[in-house]
């Protein structure tokens, strides 16, 4: 195990064990991270060692032909897609690059581990592939050092409580991921997307789910509103996509703008470039000292989520058909509230992704979970981590 300071980067899962074993006997709380590269997500840990696991990388299992890939959680994630691309096989999730959105130093995407612990999902949610549900296996270490395992590395698993779900998207606050399985997915022969000019967000709300509810398999349905941008596309349009083999997608197309006439369509890098910047919420074009949020509303309450957030000087663009939002706006209290505000009105939910530490210290960085669900949440915590040792205060004050 090697250490600098008060930072600990194990060479392996037995260092990862070890040092949670030494932080739960000396009561010592420890910040978790992959890559460092989600730092700045949510609310600032409080801890002052840190347990990097950087060095436990490596892609430990690889099988083509049955769709499936295992890696140690500290494995680059553009480590892992370039060993996909060179069998034409993708993660199907499409996890964002944050890193530009949340300030990360040195690029890059971060980790596997990373990845699966925030639950982070692209564009092809809305066709149903969320990272969560692509977990088949996971190691981890829990808050008293075990090293345990749920799920395998076939696709029909029956292993009782799926801890994998559990933990994905826990944020590393109840137990430190080590090893992730992954079902994969084929690379498509080709991509093209529909652009298509609207009037305003009702009316591409409208388009997107035209384009969602057509038998076209539509894999990704975005807006840019007016006065956003994404590589060279201005909007307001709505944006859909389409992926498969060549034929497919061309005799598909050909449909799709024969239902959703007046639009024009972008073929290959050009459209993948732009799935890429709308992925990684990059036409938000954050400046430094704001804050982003991250709305989840039903796609037919948008555009008047839209709305009130316009009134308050926010910026925004729309993914997953609608029902998600992202948002920039000043990192102020009274902004942040009229942004829960909003997202209560629209009968969703909301997450804080990025603002300068006094605010992420001083304002919920999620909804407040109901009495009944925060009792169970808090039974969970103490079940996996019981000396509250890991991540603490990530995602609520105390907790």
């Amino acid at each position: 195990m090697s250490g600098e300071g008060s930072r600990i980067a194990p060479a392996d899962e037995a260092g990862v064990s070890a040092a949670v074993v030494a932080a739960h006997a000396e009561g010592v709380p420890l910040a978790v991270e992959g890559r460092g590269t989600k730092a700045a997500m949510l609310r600032p840990v409080q801890a002052a060692r840190t347990l990097s696991l950087r060095a436990v990388s490596g892609i430990t299992f690889y099988k083509p032909e049955e769709m499936v890939i295992s890696a140690r959680a500290g494995t680059p994630l553009e480590e892992i897609e370039a060993a996909l691309a060179e069998r034409r096989q993708r993660i199907v999730a499409e996890p964002p690059d944050l890193g530009a959105l949340l300030g990360a130093t040195g690029g890059g995407k971060g980790s596997i581990g990373g990845v699966v612990a925030c639950n982070l999902s692209g564009p092809r949610r809305v066709a149903g592939f969320a990272t969560r549900d692509l977990v088949l296996g996971l190691r981890f270490v829990n808050g008293e050092g075990e090293v345990l395992r749920s799920g395998g590395r076939v696709h029909k698993n029956v292993t009782g409580l799926d801890l994998c779900k559990l933990l994905s998207g826990s944020h590393g606050t109840l137990a430190v991921i080590t090893e992730v399985t992954l079902k994969v997915g084929p690379a498509p022969e080709r991509t093209a997307t529909l652009v298509l000019p609207v009037a305003d967000e009702a009316a591409g709300v409208v388009a997107l789910s035209a384009g969602l509810t057509s038998p076209f398999g539509v894999t990704g349905a975005a807006m840019l509103p007016e006065g956003v941008s994404a590589n060279g596309v201005m909007g307001p349009v709505a944006l859909l996509r389409l992926e498969d083999v060549e034929a497919s997608v061309r005799y598909r197309m050909e449909r799709l703008r024969a239902a959703l006439p007046g639009g024009r369509v972008l073929e290959g890098d050009e459209s993948r470039a732009l799935w890429r910047a709308v992925r990684d919420a990059a036409p938000l074009a954050v400046a430094q000292g704001e804050a982003v949020w991250r709305l989840s509303v039903r796609p037919s309450r948008a555009s008047a989520a839209v709305a009130a957030l316009r009134s308050i000087g926010a910026r925004v663009m729309l993914d997953w058909g609608g029902g998600l939002v992202w948002v920039a706006g000043a990192a102020t209290s009274a902004v942040h509230e009229a942004v829960m505000e909003t997202a209560r009105r629209a009968g969703g939910t909301f997450t804080l992704f990025r603002a300068p530490d006094p605010m992420r210290v001083s304002v919920p960085v999620i909804p407040d979970e109901v009495p009944a669900l925060a009792a169970l949440s808090a039974r969970v915590k103490a079940a996996l981590d019981p000396g509250g040792r890991l991540n603490p205060g990530r995602m609520r004050a105390g907790g």
